[in-house]
């Protein structure tokens, strides 16, 4: 049971439900959520497509980050010698093992839905290990890196139907800024933070407000479908960063980079409001109870 465990612990299974909302706000930009829920009946093919999405965003983010630890376990022995390799409950083999398994699950159930979706799968598994093995030491390439995992994620979501990824590619932009701006942040995690890096991320974090009440208001949604998520985004993200911003201590950084984290759900729930209206925003929204009360049992960094 605790080996179990502490292979779950290594999937980051938290965070797994912020990748599920990526996939949920994919569908409602691609306009599939409202075509599901405005017909008579429930389109079985989106559904199952949904489905498909889901299984693979979960081997796809799961397997990148059972990667990232086995490729940072010799850091880790130093660094962090209470997580799952160093502390000898998880071995290098079995976790490898458990990374690969989850990846090629991840694509081989995006391929299930098309060739785009599978390419796209193909993509983001290849910038995930990019990302373990060698982009999260570049200080530029790095939360860049880690940002097109996540707005490929997106995209995969809005890949159930094909033609959509013509019409709203540039959204995917949106996570690939959030993204890579959590991780800017995280870089004081340990040790304590750098002031700049800190601000550069309140930028970006500021950029994503702008760029989601401009969606808000313009698309094919009344605006306030999609504005009071974007309040409620703007309430759980800013406050503990501010807070790292003035101390800059190893432990209010990483209640930042926490509170980014699963707050990433809140930005996909008003991706989705302002695509698909406030029900389906909800929806989405139900996920951060689940993914809160899961990183209460398993870490999320």
């Amino acid at each position: 049971m605790k080996t179990i465990l502490a292979h779950l612990r290594l999937m980051r299974p938290a965070n797994i439900i912020t990748a599920i909302a990526d996939i949920l706000a994919g569908f409602a930009i691609s306009g599939a959520a409202l075509h599901l829920f405005s017909a008579d009946f429930i389109d079985s093919t989106l559904f199952d497509s949904l489905l498909w999405l889901i299984l693979s965003t979960i081997g796809l983010y799961g397997g990148g980050i059972v990667f990232n630890d086995v490729f940072d376990a010799e850091l880790d022995r130093r660094e962090r010698p209470e997580r799952p390799i160093p502390s000898g409950k998880a071995s290098i083999a079995s976790a490898s093992l458990l990374a690969g398994t989850l990846l090629i699950t991840g694509i081989a159930a995006a391929w299930q839905v098309s060739l785009i979706s599978g390419i796209i799968a193909v993509i983001v598994a290849t910038l995930a290990v990019l990302y373990d093995a060698w982009g999260k030491h570049q200080l530029i390439f790095g939360p860049l890196n880690m940002g097109l995992c996540r707005g490929g994620n997106l995209l995969l979501g809005i890949s159930v139907l094909p033609e959509a990824l013509q019409d709203f590619w540039f959204v995917a932009i949106i996570p690939i800024i959030y993204i890579a701006a959590i991780t800017m942040i995280s870089r004081g995690e340990v040790f304590g933070g750098n002031k700049k890096v800190i601000i550069g991320g309140i930028v970006m974090y500021s950029i994503i407000i702008f760029a989601l009440v401009f969606l808000s208001i313009f698309s094919n949604i009344d605006w306030w479908h999609g504005i009071p998520f974007v309040l409620l985004f703007s309430f759980l993200i800013f406050p503990p960063v501010i807070s790292a911003l003035k101390l800059q201590e190893p432990q209010l950084i990483k209640k930042a980079v926490k509170a980014g984290i699963l707050s990433l759900v809140v930005l996909n729930a008003a991706l989705s409001a302002a695509f698909a209206g406030w029900i389906f925003g909800i929806l989405v929204l139900l996920l951060l109870p689940v993914s809160v009360g899961i990183a209460k049992k398993f870490s999320v960094t």
